[in-house]
């Protein structure tokens, strides 16, 4: 059994913990009708610059919702990449339960 600090892959930087968040978040954004995803992404977004300004580099390009999921994962990735991963799960579980 991986333990609760264990990169999520062979080679990822990104812990459990933050990819369960991310799946929570995938699970639900996936079956949001659109206008709820589009009520989401004011949230979503948010979290994306947050992200970003991890690793200093400016927003990047609103996509709509279904570029979301995909935005976060490589922003995540490159947070923890760059050693700048402290409360990404706080910060993911959040954007969860502010879902509609």
């Amino acid at each position: 059994m991986r333990s609760h600090n264990a990169s999520a892959g062979m080679g990822s930087p990104v812990p459990a913990e933050a990819v369960v968040e991310i799946d929570r978040i995938a699970t639900r954004w996936l079956v949001l009708p659109l206008e709820s995803a589009e009520s989401g992404m004011p949230s979503a977004r948010r979290v994306l610059d947050d992200l970003t300004a991890r690793v200093g580099r400016g927003p990047v390009p609103d996509l709509g919702p279904g570029a979301l999921i995909d935005q976060l994962r490589v922003l995540v990735w490159d947070a923890y990449r760059a050693g700048r991963g402290d409360g990404i799960p706080d910060l993911l579980a959040g954007l969860r339960r502010d879902l509609p």
